[in-house]
């Protein structure tokens, strides 16, 4: 038999995981197929899968797929509908083994497109023991008037990252990913339009962003990222990982990031911020609530793979309550309840329990096949933004009426 080709999110934690996972796998079921497993970047990973119909013309048996991009896949008719062989060989403890909101996205015209992988709600990430020092907090105190405390609001956000904002020590307030790529830009536009009490969609579930609260997120995205005394200097060319890898250095005091990127810092070789790390929810405005945003990982399966029993019998292995705890300890996030409760993650990572608090008050994208174009839209809005000045008002508005055309 000819070999499995498997797209990986390329990330370390992911790809030591899935090679350890297909070694167990071939073991356990006595098989000797060989796994060709290719690391791609965001952009790649989409246009190698969908774009250029690699899982429909069978380039790829197995893919990483986000959130984002499943209700495009399954519309194009490129991700197997699992349903058939769940109801034949379910994954162990399916679905009660994972929270309700990490299945539904999957859910698509009454089929099912996709197994959960990796997973981890936006939060704000920082350094507890630089919150928790006494002379930290007697010196805020002293400057701002009120104690130090993860910030509940955006504008105790700013002021506390120009607070830790340190250069000569290599010490940052804040970063952030704001390299363009379609994602993580949109993805902080959107925590903050939300939490200033803003929706994506209106009455009528179009996507509307020409909104007070669109204008007054971007104008804060704008003037935080450009703020020498609050950001990291890299912002702008870092993609979630590399943020992420800039706090695990010890180069940040507070992260707006995905979960994995908290708990990867108790767990990679890499970390210099071992045992000083907590996670908190996002500020807001006041008189609004937070916020979290949900984008997780899917195992999916190409419908024009060769190998689709195999690859299912794969995932589904790959999926289970080791398997997931295994990925935990990579430093990728688990989706499984269990694992999020397990006592040896929990004593290894402090807050994985926290997990299912996010949850609680996660949101989630639009889910149209027209979204890839809209984040690319709000993306190249907000590099205007960050590299102009453009009134913001200006912006949302040519944004908006080109969303329109689109639709």
């Amino acid at each position: 038999m000819d070999k499995i080709r498997i797209a990986i999110r390329k990330f370390d934690p992911f790809e030591s995981t899935l090679q350890k996972l297909w070694d167990l796998f071939c073991l356990e079921k006595n098989i000797d197929v060989e796994a060709e497993m290719i690391p791609l970047e965001l952009n790649d990973l989409y246009e190698e899968t969908i774009a250029q119909n690699g899982l429909k013309n069978g380039d790829w048996d197995i893919a990483h797929l986000n959130t984002d991009w499943i209700f495009d896949a399954a519309n194009e008719q490129a991700v197997l509908d699992l349903n058939p062989l769940i109801a034949e060989n379910a994954p162990q403890n399916y679905p009660e083994g994972w929270h309700q909101s990490l299945l539904h996205l999957q859910q698509i015209n009454n089929g099912t497109y996709g197994l959960p992988f990796h997973d981890g709600p936006e939060c704000l990430i920082y350094r507890k023991d630089l919150f928790e020092n006494p002379i930290e907090k007697q010196n805020f105190k002293k400057q701002f008037g009120y104690e130090l405390h993860p910030p509940k609001t955006w504008t105790e956000f700013t002021q506390i990252a120009e607070f830790f904002n340190r250069p000569k020590d290599n010490l940052y307030g804040c970063v952030f990913a704001n390299y363009p790529d379609g994602h993580n830009m949109v993805f902080i536009f959107c925590l903050l339009f939300w939490t200033k009490g803003g929706s994506l969609l209106n009455s009528r579930n179009q996507i509307d962003i020409n909104h007070p609260e669109a204008v007054a997120a971007l104008d804060y995205y704008r003037k935080i990222s450009n703020n020498k005394k609050v950001v990291h200097p890299q912002s702008i060319d870092f993609g979630s990982v590399e943020a992420g890898m800039a706090f695990a250095k010890g180069e940040v005091a507070m992260s707006i990031n995905w979960f994995g990127f908290a708990s990867m810092c108790e767990v990679i070789e890499e970390s210099k911020v071992k045992g000083k790390v907590d996670i908190a929810e996002l500020p807001h405005d006041e008189n609004h609530e937070t916020a979290s945003l949900n984008v997780y990982w899917l195992y999916t399966i190409g419908t024009g793979s060769k190998h689709q029993k195999l690859a299912y019998d794969f995932i589904q292995f790959a999926t289970s309550p080791e398997s997931d705890k295994l990925l935990t300890i990579e430093g990728g996030i688990g989706c499984r309840k269990s694992t999020w409760n397990d006592a040896e993650i929990n004593e290894t990572i402090p807050y994985y329990h926290k997990l299912e608090l996010l949850h609680e008050k996660a949101l989630t994208l639009p889910q149209t096949p027209i979204w890839p174009k809209v984040a690319e839209l709000i993306d190249k809005m907000i590099l205007k933004a960050l590299e102009t000045d453009i009134p913001s008002e200006k912006l949302v508005e040519e944004t908006q009426i080109t969303i329109q055309n689109i639709v």
